[in-house]
């Protein structure tokens, strides 16, 4: 059988008093939990973020506007922050990838305790003068139910979210994905009665995604034949760092720190936080950099 590509859904339901998105964020969730070397707590935690930024950047409508989240903690998981930019490219990491924590009273993984209490922020940068900005309390850590209070609160759009990660024995990443179903105004008491009741009984998002259910799956399990899909869209992990962009960073010390970065080292390493790429860069490319830097 061949492996489902990441890809996130959007679309509508009742008349458009129902506004749904779904993904499944497996593979990009795989590629950050080799390149930060995750513990599972900390892939959960990773994964739940990028899945519900995944699903909001889908809101976003030109190819240059872009979305930081930003998990701050007071858990031993540290900061979270994940960019989206504009189609679907995600990146991601978390401040303490290796993180052991015993499982919580529901046998699952406590990425509550390792995020801790804090905030939850948003940064919507939509080529305005001034980008959006919200921020609300978190309300567990375990961030399924906090991004459900931030777009309810911050974003005034009544929501619930639903997100999800499997870590194997191995570290891993099983499934990762998850839905987020919103009302417009105008929706109906009842309207609303049912859709809290489906989705307070339906399984968890990662044992309907062992059972093979795809996001178009899980958004039919709550809104039935009334769904219209509306958009498909891919997803990927993507880290714009470049050898360029290092050089630019070194340049812009100026002479005498690149001097002394000389005199101390020799040479310099740049890791990125987002991807963790390592850079090297010699003694005479610092030379260099000395003589263009201002």
């Amino acid at each position: 059988m061949t492996a489902v590509q990441d890809y996130a859904i959007r679309g509508t339901a009742y008349q458009g008093f129902v506004r749904a998105f779904a993904c499944v964020t497996t593979d990009m969730m795989n590629e950050m939990q080799k390149r930060h070397q995750t513990w599972p707590v900390a892939s959960a935690a990773l994964g739940r973020t990028v899945s519900a930024g995944a699903m909001m950047g889908m809101t976003m409508k030109n190819d240059s506007d872009k979305m930081t989240i930003r998990v701050q903690g007071d858990g031993p998981l540290g900061q979270i922050l994940v960019d989206v930019e504009s189609g679907g490219r995600v990146r991601g990491y978390v401040q303490n990838p290796v993180v052991d924590l015993p499982h919580n009273a529901q046998g699952k993984l406590n990425v509550g305790e390792g995020v801790g209490q804090g905030t939850l922020s948003v940064v919507r940068d939509l080529g305005l003068k001034e980008p959006y900005q919200g921020s609300v309390d978190l309300v567990s850590g375990e961030l399924g139910d906090d991004f459900t209070y931030y777009l309810t609160v911050s974003e005034q759009i009544p929501s619930s979210v639903g997100v999800g990660v499997l870590v194997a024995p191995d570290g891993g990443i099983l499934h990762s994905g998850g839905f987020i179903v919103q009302l417009m105004p105008g929706a109906e008491e009842q309207l609303i009665a049912d859709l809290e009741q489906r989705i307070q009984h339906m399984p968890s998002v990662t044992q309907l995604m062992e059972k093979g259910n795809r996001p178009e799956d899980l958004l039919y399990r709550i809104l039935g034949d009334s769904l219209k899909i509306n958009e498909q869209q891919p997803l990927s992990f993507h880290c714009h760092c470049s050898r360029e962009r290092v050089e630019n960073t070194l340049r812009s010390l100026g002479k005498d720190e690149l001097q002394q970065l000389i005199e101390e080292q020799g040479s310099a390493e740049v890791i990125c936080h987002f991807c963790n790429e390592v850079y090297q860069v010699p003694k005479p490319d610092l030379e260099k950099l000395v003589q263009e830097a201002n």
